[in-house]
């Protein structure tokens, strides 16, 4: 034990680890990395289920407390993704290290972007069915959670698909340095005390998550499509809209954009400049 180093990892060190775990998830066999994939998509639905939840009658709090709080719960996805042992597609943006060192191909980076992105959409969508067919989003009294997931899911299909993208890469710079600092860690609670406040941060302030928006406006879109008395109910007591609430502004307004925004955020804003600072030269 005294040969032990229990100390965090500096960041070059971290980049080192960075490039070789972007080479195991490139070269990963398919089924095991799908599987993989299809859990994450899950764990931050979870998340994603935690934070409505938490948010569900929060407007007798001040605005940055409600925030703070729902910031705090969805961290739970992340935390079951790093954990627990998924393959999330905003934090497997940094496999863009490896790719820039030259030891993958940009077909394989492709691939498992692409492995872990469908995967992630999967897992969500299964996970909105699950929420949906048990009724969870019936509970909670006169506010019922069902409000609160319709009322996001409206927000979030409604935005302008530019500044979804913006908001979008601000998200995954965080998400991914959650990831990064994640690198430096000796043991399971310095993973996660790295994880709280990038992810509790992006949530407070609003940014876009393309994977958590796999949750939160499919779920809203069942409960406006197979449940249309909630629906309407939901419509008469918030006088919220339903009518941008649509498959098609999922995709143009939220879902496209903010996708390429958490692309852009993640490899160039934390990737790149890391690589560069620490990788480029070797």
């Amino acid at each position: 034990m005294s040969g032990e180093n229990f100390d965090a990892l500096l960041p070059a060190d971290m980049a080192r680890r960075a490039e070789l775990l972007g080479v195991r998830k490139a070269e990963a066999p398919f089924v095991r990395f799908f599987a993989l994939s299809l859990l994450a998509g899950a764990f931050i639905s979870l998340g994603a289920m935690f934070a409505t939840t938490m948010a569900t009658g929060g407007s007798s709090l001040p605005y940055g407390v409600n925030r703070l709080l729902t910031g705090f719960v969805f961290c739970l996805g992340l935390i079951l993704v790093v954990i627990g042992g998924a393959e999330l597609f905003t934090g497997n943006n940094l496999i863009v290290m490896a790719w820039a060192n030259k030891k993958i191909k940009t077909s394989a980076l492709l691939r498992s972007w692409l492995i872990a992105y469908f995967g992630n959409f999967i897992g969500a969508l299964g996970t909105v069915a699950l929420v949906y067919l048990s009724g969870q989003y019936l509970f909670g009294g006169e506010t019922k959670i069902g409000f609160t997931a319709l009322s996001i899911a409206a927000s979030k299909a409604g935005l302008d698909p530019v500044r979804a993208f913006f908001l979008g890469l601000l998200c995954n710079a965080l998400v991914c340095l959650a990831v990064w600092m994640g690198y430096s860690a000796r043991t399971t609670i310095d993973k996660i005390a790295t994880i709280i406040f990038p992810i509790t941060g992006f949530v407070a302030m609003g940014f876009e998550h393309s994977i958590a928006n796999m949750y939160f406006i499919p779920l809203g879109l069942a409960i406006k499509f197979f449940d249309a008395p909630f629906a309407e109910q939901f419509v008469q007591a918030t006088s919220i809209s339903l009518d941008k609430l649509t498959v098609m502004n999922f995709f143009v307004n939220n879902l496209i954009p903010v996708t390429l925004g958490n692309i852009v955020g993640g490899t160039v804003f934390v990737a790149g400049i890391y690589w560069m600072i620490f990788l480029k030269e070797q």
